[in-house]
């Protein structure tokens, strides 16, 4: 399994000569493996929700390529296309060759992929019963061949995500915060899914609910094989459940690596500056540790700074960082960042 992206998503707002466009993503690219989880960190408003609901095109991008399992879902005729090793596919004349434009139908591709939203109470329609929150998908894509099928699958869904069967002819306003957020995992495994985008599918949990969420997804990527996009705030759960992590900062992918490697040897300033936060047990390692502050708030994105967006923070900024966008290139093996003074950061 591959996903691929390369997005421009242009977000509007305003009437007439008021109106402005927000470019939530802007040239981001990676690919997920079979089985993985890929955790997606950065602040509120970085393009972490728009990344996870373009790749399965509940937004539709504005530019770039969106791959799956090598089909391809998404391709707007304008980004270059690339052999196996990353380099560019050449034409005769030996320019950069473009893909087709495409666009699918989604509806067959919605069996392989789904999505658990981030907020349990707003996810959820107070008007239906939980069964049918969860059947509904099963009725859409005829998956059961009778009514006691149907309640049979939604039954083990349900008693699957550690719910039982009377929950069934409840309604959301029944339940609470955790049990909402697990009747949306049995809603996305409903229709047995092979990639599932969850969406800080913990940020509105408590500390405890949080830990049964996070290993309630451990054990059924190891039941049923699943892959993940798993986007959260906090670094310390990212870190817990995911084989690489991302770092998002105002639309921009500054960071990638193996889970440890990421934490250990991060490179680029922002991203050290959000492990710093991660909460420390210990009274006597935490005094010793020393936390790394940002300046200043998130610039508009609306207006973003030019050259490298997180210059307007960081305290190794130079006139090239405002002139120029960093590369986004591999530092060492699996190791990737996207900043012109990686050899100054300490």
């Amino acid at each position: 399994m591959k996903f691929s992206t390369s997005s421009s998503i242009f977000l509007r707002g305003g009437r007439g000569a008021n109106r402005r466009f927000v470019q939530a993503v802007d040239d981001v690219s990676f690919a997920i493996r079979k089985g993985e989880t890929l955790g997606l960190v950065g602040e509120s408003g970085c393009g972490k929700t728009t990344v996870g609901r373009t790749m399965l095109r509940l937004y539709e991008p504005t530019d770039g390529r969106i791959i799956y399992d090598g089909q391809v879902l998404f391709d707007s005729g304008r980004c270059p296309l690339q052999n196996p090793d990353g380099s560019p596919v050449l034409d005769e004349a030996g320019n950069p060759k473009c893909g087709v434009k495409t666009a699918v139908d989604m509806l067959p591709f919605r069996r392989k992929m789904q999505i658990v939203f981030q907020d349990p109470y707003a996810s959820l329609d107070p008007r239906m019963t939980i069964g049918d929150i969860v059947g509904e998908s099963i009725d859409i894509h005829k998956l059961a061949a009778s009514k006691q099928e149907r309640r049979d699958r939604i039954i083990s869904l349900l008693e699957r995500v550690g719910l039982n069967s009377e929950h069934a002819n409840r309604y959301p306003h029944e339940f609470s915060g955790g049990q909402r957020q697990r009747v949306g995992i049995a809603r996305a495994l409903a229709v047995h899914p092979e990639f599932i985008v969850c969406d800080e599918p913990v940020s509105a949990l408590d500390v405890s609910i949080q830990a049964q969420v996070v290993n309630m997804f451990e054990d059924l990527q190891e039941e049923m094989g699943l892959t993940y996009l798993f986007i959260a705030h906090d670094l310390s759960v990212v870190k817990h459940i995911s084989d690489r992590i991302g770092v998002m900062y105002l639309g921009k992918l500054v960071e990638l690596a193996d889970s440890f490697e990421l934490i250990a040897h991060s490179v680029h300033p922002y991203t050290r500056s959000l492990i710093s936060a991660i909460p420390v047990a210990d009274p006597r390692t935490a005094r010793a540790s020393q936390r790394i502050p940002l300046q200043g708030d998130v610039p508009s994105p609306l207006d973003p700074p030019s050259g490298c967006r997180f210059r307007t923070r960081c305290p190794y900024a130079t006139d090239r960082c405002a002139q120029e966008v960093p590369e986004f290139r591999e530092v060492s093996a699996g190791h990737w960042a996207a900043c012109h003074n990686l050899g100054m950061v300490k």
